[in-house]
């Protein structure tokens, strides 16, 4: 797949491709469930794509309950900023997209954002037996001098320091994280018993947030940062440092600066390029077929975004 592909330049192309994607057993009602039960209407008086479930009797066309829903933006412009966003490994900038789809900055912040939805993950938990899963956390945005601040006023919003970002990445597996308020044992250990299979080894520094939860899983090992032991065997977090690696080189050199409200989404667009990436066997193509097929169910309108916003 490249930018000429014909679902990039043509609207009926993308919607073609989109169904076939979404709809590989035929089409799917998004108002009852029924599976390749639905007439496709044709005729001057519908628009291109359009069906009609025989079983409910209802109408739809293959963007119903998506995030790309009643959006005035030809499909095959969604489909190239759905293309644009999963296959640049740093992410690329809403002001990028507008410049290269021909649209404002509003509209293309916007879909970027609708994008970001379609890729949060919840799926099962993380890790299982044989499987290590690395946990860690770091702070992101604002200024180093007021990394410190981060530690007594993270999650306020408004605060001068750093937002905290925790994060779980299974080895060889996927990642996800989390925009959180503290780095405590009360904030983190929720997200590990509801995150992560208690048979999984668990792989943390010394940090004392981790030492009461570590003892519900199969195994906890740590690495002593603070003596300067960064591996000791099989026991260090170079994954999930690693994944911190991406992601801040994303904010500080493609977006420079993320708010608090948003910051959630953009690590759900770090998690899933991470998760589905070319050391997995996943390439551009079929980590953004990926992403079409998880864009129902995550409608996100604008008023929803400004009032995350202003929250």
């Amino acid at each position: 797949m490249n930018l000429t592909a014909p679902i990039f330049q043509d609207a009926d192309k993308a919607r073609e491709h989109l169904e076939a994607t979404r709809w590989p057993q035929g089409p799917v009602c998004p108002h009852c469930g029924v599976v390749n039960e639905a007439t496709e209407l044709k005729g001057r008086a519908h628009r291109a794509g359009l069906y009609q479930c025989n079983a409910c009797r209802d109408q739809f066309t293959v963007t119903v309950g998506t995030v790309f829903e009643r959006s005035k933006v030809p499909l095959n412009k969604w489909l190239l900023a759905t293309y644009l966003m999963s296959s640049s490994k740093k992410g690329i900038s809403a002001h990028q997209i507008g410049r290269t789809l021909g649209l404002t900055y509003k509209t293309a912040w916007f879909m970027c954002h609708r994008i970001r939805e379609a890729m949060g993950d919840n799926g099962a938990p993380m890790g299982g037996e044989g499987k290590t899963v690395e946990a860690d956390e770091t702070y992101v945005g604002g200024k180093e001098t007021n990394k410190h601040l981060s530690k007594r006023k993270a999650g306020q919003i408004g605060g001068v320091g750093k937002q905290v970002v925790f994060a779980l990445v299974e080895r060889g597996g996927r990642a996800r994280s989390f925009h959180v308020a503290n780095v405590t044992g009360k904030t983190l250990a929720p997200i590990l018993r509801t995150q992560v299979r208690r048979e999984s080894a668990l792989m943390t520094d010394e940090a004392g947030q981790y030492r009461n939860v570590g003892t519900e899983f199969a195994s906890h090992d740590k690495v002593n940062h603070g003596k300067d032991e960064y591996v000791r065997g099989n026991a260090h977090s170079n994954t999930v440092e690693g994944y911190f690696a991406i992601l801040k080189r994303g904010i500080v050199g493609v977006f420079h600066h993320v708010s608090e409200a948003h910051l959630s989404r953009y690590l759900s667009e770090f998690d899933f390029r991470y998760s589905n990436r070319s050391a997995l066997g996943i390439n551009d193509t079929m980590r953004t077929d990926e992403l079409l097929r998880g864009i129902a169910g995550k409608r996100l309108t604008y008023r929803r975004i400004g009032q995350a916003a202003h929250a």
